[in-house]
């Protein structure tokens, strides 16, 4: 009980932490390959914590439960890893939360608000089915959702699982709202629809959901480190690898219609997961 008690706490406090050190960092790598100083490593915590100090403008009640709903989702999928719990039951509640951000967007009348939440649930339909398909390799090769298995595996994932790898880059492209995926809402300033999804947003409730991106940040990152569990130092490599392509690949590359994404996500990811897994069955 006491350490279930500990890993609750670990996961309800790592995640915005870490969450928001990748943001910082994340910020600091765009600033140097822009040729600029950049912000400081904690401005993510600055920003948040001036937002929670802000004046509250809600547009309706519904939207405030939403943006509660999501961040509580975010953070229970992480709590659910620390545990190393069921990978299925994470994927399901982090999608729970996604859902209700659109719902929350769904019910402004905002144009912006309206045409970021048809683009989420785009995005949505793109990258869960590929979020899927890696667990379903990640049982296949472990023998078993559960985390406790995956992370007590004596061989690493990777060289069994590489294109299902890539297919989870895909997914963590979108998620983190980089270029090209970045329709839905995005953290620069080029978007046409303002700040699309999250426009109607303000004050500690906009702070709310930056917390719950932050949470799902880790949870991804989480996803990655099943690849190379084996070692320390190979999981660290690797995530910082996968984090540095992720930045460099938004700061490469010209945002795309929704079309191109679907056709491009399903046909490309979809491909990789089926030769991945067929690999795998085969006894590859």
């Amino acid at each position: 009980m006491t350490r279930t008690a500990i890993l609750i706490a670990c996961g309800l406090v790592a995640g915005p932490a870490l969450g928001g050190l990748v943001s910082g960092m994340d910020r600091i790598l765009t600033a140097r390959m822009q040729s600029r100083i950049g912000p400081p490593l904690l401005q993510p915590f600055y920003d948040v914590i001036k937002l929670f100090f802000k004046e509250p403008l809600v547009v309706n009640v519904w939207q405030v439960f939403c943006a509660y709903v999501y961040v509580a989702a975010s953070s229970i999928a992480v709590v659910l890893f620390f545990l190393q719990s069921d990978l299925l039951l994470i994927l399901f509640v982090q999608a729970v939360g996604a859902v209700m951000l659109v719902v929350g967007a769904l019910s402004s009348t905002s144009p912006y608000s309206q045409i970021g939440a048809q683009r989420e649930l785009l995005q949505m339909l793109s990258y869960e089915p590929l979020l899927v398909l890696v667990v379903v390799g990640i049982y296949i090769e472990a023998g078993s959702f559960k985390l406790t298995q995956v992370y007590s595996g004596s061989d690493p994932l990777l060289p069994k699982l590489p294109f299902l790898f890539i297919v989870l880059g895909y997914a963590l492209t979108i998620k983190l709202r980089k270029s090209p995926f970045d329709l839905s809402t995005c953290h620069h300033g080029h978007q046409e629809i303002v700040k699309g999804l999250l426009t109607d947003y303000s004050g500690p409730f906009l702070a709310l959901t930056e917390i719950g991106h932050w949470f799902e940040v880790v949870l991804l990152l989480g996803l990655c480190t099943l690849f190379w569990s084996t070692s320390w130092v190979g999981m660290g490599i690797l995530l910082t690898a996968t984090y540095f392509l992720e930045v460099l690949v938004d700061n490469i590359t010209a945002r795309m219609n929704w079309r191109w994404m679907l056709s491009y996500v399903w046909g490309v990811g979809l491909t990789l997961s089926v030769v991945n897994l067929i690999w795998l069955t085969q006894g590859g």
